[in-house]
């Protein structure tokens, strides 16, 4: 953009020197796929591996710390109603709040970020766990019981695997909100996508911020087909029970 935008030297009006980009760039054109193509390896592509980084990030942590929250609440049905109540709070925080008041606490950093990004993913991954254990039939954990099965090995060989299928929707939601909320965070550090979004709503040109909206809508949606052939690949029987 820079280059685009560079200007004639001398004394007299300042003329941009447009040197030999399209007619779309010149124009300022709703989409220059030239210029995009030109600038992904510079602009577009280290947004998106960061927007990924903070994603995984985020959903990982959040996994390591919803999961056995949902675990202990599946075994102590008294924490359900709380640990769910403190994680609903928490996701009703508006995300640009939430980063505000916690600049203070950690600053303008990678970790304010992330402590949000964790926050917003708690809720729904706690809660698919929590259902998906409690949707197990009773009388399949009976079933259990009478092949003389620990409560251990009940929970790891019957109700995980059965609520498997809840676990990953879980994880498709969670992923999908991180993402949009990834772009949120490049108010407060510049990483991801929504950094080259914010600087193309500054300026007049278009393709900058129409390029990185169209990217992180492609990854969104290629996060979520992936994590679908995930939860297919590790609940076959689900498949098979639906072509039934």
């Amino acid at each position: 953009m820079s280059g685009l935008l560079s200007l004639a030297a001398g004394p007299d009006p300042v003329i941009p020197d447009f040197g030999t980009v399209s007619s779309c760039v010149r124009d300022n054109g709703v989409f220059c796929v030239d210029w995009f193509t030109a600038n992904f390896s510079s602009v577009f592509g280290p947004a998106l591996v960061q927007h990924v980084r903070l994603t995984m990030i985020a959903v990982g942590i959040g996994f390591l710390i919803a999961f056995p929250l949902a675990l202990l609440a599946h075994f102590r049905k008294w924490l359900v109603r709380p640990l769910g109540g403190l994680t609903s709070f928490l996701y009703t925080i508006p995300p640009m709040a939430l980063f505000t008041l916690l600049v203070p606490v950690s600053g303008l950093s990678v970790l304010t970020a992330e402590i949000a990004l964790v926050a917003y993913t708690l809720m729904v991954l706690f809660k698919s766990t929590v259902t998906g254990l409690g949707e197990v039939p009773e009388d399949v954990r009976r079933a259990g019981v009478g092949m003389g099965l620990t409560r251990r090995e009940i929970l790891w060989r019957i109700e995980l695997p059965l609520a498997l299928p809840a676990v990953i929707s879980g994880l498709r939601v969670a992923t999908v909100t991180t993402i949009s909320v990834v772009e949120i965070a490049a108010f407060i550090i510049d990483q991801g996508l929504g950094s080259p979004i914010i600087q193309g709503l500054q300026s007049p040109f278009n393709t900058q911020f129409i390029g990185a909206g169209l990217l992180a809508v492609a990854l969104a949606l290629a996060a979520d087909g992936l994590l679908v052939l995930l939860g297919r690949a590790l609940t076959p029987w689900a498949r098979t029970r639906r072509t039934v």
